[in-house]
């Protein structure tokens, strides 16, 4: 039993914040200050973008999106 809450509460945690960053992105994008990224031709502004972008590489994107959402205010 308690190696399935090792497994799912990492898990969890990672599906919660995907989910929050997604939400948040998305009040940005409606109030017209969408969370921006852009590095070369690379560029990160969709909330499903950001979104995805944590759920495949959580330890980039989240400290990214935190840094660009207080940029966009």
């Amino acid at each position: 039993m308690g190696s399935y809450a090792t497994t799912l509460i990492p898990v969890a945690f990672l599906l919660v914040t995907v989910f929050w960053v997604h939400q948040d992105a998305s009040v940005h994008t409606r109030r017209g200050t969408p969370v921006y990224f852009s590095a070369g031709s690379i560029e990160v502004s969709k909330p499903a973008t950001w979104a995805l972008g944590c759920l495949c590489l959580w330890i980039i994107f989240m400290p990214l999106y935190l840094t660009c959402r207080r940029q966009a205010g």
